[in-house]
């Protein structure tokens, strides 16, 4: 067990899987408990307007919202204790961003990027779609990296990296979120200067953060690792833990943390 450290702040993502769903289940109440400092948030399938402003806060935090334009669909939000320097919304690309799949958060010493990667869709066909956003954003942190700036990516990516982040990976080798060419854009990712922090923490660990609904699939934890934390190397010295919260219900997948020190 690592040892408890007093830390700068901690940063927990969750896909909600439609954020007015876990309204109706009351399922945010282990924010009280997990205590983060920024709260990330994925496909939480509204526009502000179908909501109420309370609805849309959360005690002692400041939200962001990136809605897709279509209803229902896709969308992020990210939930800040301490203010940004900077927010922007967005890859910058017209066909990614009118799906509200990114935020970016600036602060003085790192930049935070709460992102749903895309699926590969019915029958693989938004494959190609899904690699080139992962071709974008890493062009845009290739940049920031040259700069000598942090990154911390986290979010919903949609891919399972190796066979130890799903519990069936041989039966699962022609399905997005496994596709050998989904995959290789990890590698790629590792490759420009970021580490899988959970996996450099925990390099056996078998641990899930997707369930299917169908089969009793989280009873049976039957499941993949689709949520991760991707740092910056340099970053990396500064990660206490990641904590997988398994135990938190409310949607098909479960809320993770990064603690990062001073």
């Amino acid at each position: 067990m690592r040892r408890e450290r007093e830390y700068n702040v901690k940063i927990t993502t969750w896909n909600v899987n439609g954020y007015r769903a876990i309204l109706r289940k009351k399922a945010l109440t282990w924010v009280e408990n997990v205590k983060p400092d920024v709260l990330c948030l994925q496909e939480t399938k509204l526009q502000l307007d179908q909501i109420s402003d309370d609805e849309a806060s959360l005690d002692g935090y400041e939200g962001v919202w990136n809605s897709a334009e279509r209803k229902g669909y896709s969308g992020v939000a990210t939930f800040h204790k301490k203010t940004p320097v900077s927010v922007e919304k967005g890859l910058g690309f017209e066909k990614f961003d009118n799906e509200g799949r990114l935020i970016r958060s600036q602060y003085e010493d790192f930049t935070l990027f709460n992102i749903y990667f895309p699926n590969g869709g019915q029958d693989n066909a938004r494959v190609p779609y899904k690699l080139e956003f992962y071709e974008k954003l890493l062009d845009i942190c290739d940049d920031l990296h040259e700069k000598d700036e942090n990154i911390i990516i986290t979010g919903d990516f949609n891919t399972a990296h190796n066979e130890i982040d799903l519990k069936n990976p041989k039966a699962n080798k022609k399905n997005t979120g496994f596709l050998p060419e989904e995959r290789v854009w990890v590698d790629k990712y590792l490759e420009h200067n970021f580490v899988d922090a959970y996996r450099e923490l925990y390099p056996e660990r078998e641990d899930y953060t997707w369930w299917s609904y169908r089969y009793n699939a989280r009873s049976k934890d039957i499941g993949w690792r689709l949520d991760y934390f991707l740092v910056s190397q340099q970053l990396m010295n500064r990660v206490e833990d990641v904590v997988i919260h398994n135990e938190i219900m409310g949607s098909d997948h479960c809320p993770v943390s990064l603690i990062l020190l001073g």
